[in-house]
């Protein structure tokens, strides 16, 4: 398959990147639940116990975890491959 500028394979490469990408991120979200931590993990402030109790294994907190949320909502919509055909839609 022609690809253009890029070497032989890269496009199947893209591909398979995406798909381990989002296959990690799935595992992430499946992994079995670990005790809450009493501190964020990111910026160090304590984690209400309320929170802990709701959410089993949390290790961030509220607005740490709301700024990942939004990075990965952020995300989703990357195409690695940044084709003519996509900078038309």
């Amino acid at each position: 398959m022609a690809g253009g500028w890029s070497r032989d394979g890269a496009v199947h490469e893209q591909i398979e990147d995406s798909i381990q990408d989002e296959l990690q991120r799935l595992r992430a979200m499946r992994a079995p639940a670990r005790e809450s931590l009493k501190e964020c993990v990111e910026c160090g402030d304590p984690i209400p116990e309320k929170r802990r109790e709701s959410v089993p294994g949390v290790r961030f907190c509220v607005a740490c975890q709301s700024e990942r949320d939004e990075i990965m909502t952020r995300r989703g919509g990357i195409n690695r491959r940044g084709s003519k055909d996509s900078q038309l839609k």
